[in-house]
């Protein structure tokens, strides 16, 4: 379920919970929260980065391995040889 972030439309008309961002874990279904479940003061909708992990798979070491290798654009058709 991904996580949405709220906060008051008026931060300073609301309580201790929305006045600042909070998460809330919604299904892509529901609808998005319009009011602050603890005191009812109207909220909007943040948009937020995605939490995006690194592969522990050790894909590079893997890779490195098996004699491929991994270029890195230094430049507009040049690239660096890193293995």
């Amino acid at each position: 379920m991904p996580i949405y972030d709220y906060q008051a439309k008026d931060p300073a008309q609301g309580c201790d919970k929305c006045r600042e961002p909070f998460e809330a874990m919604r299904r892509l279904d529901d609808p998005p929260l319009t009011n602050c479940p603890a005191c009812g003061a109207p909220l909007v909708k943040l948009i937020a980065a995605p939490a995006l992990g690194r592969s522990k798979s050790k894909l590079d070491d893997r890779a490195k391995a098996a004699g491929f290798h991994k270029l890195k654009r230094v430049d507009k058709g040049a690239f660096e040889k890193l293995y």
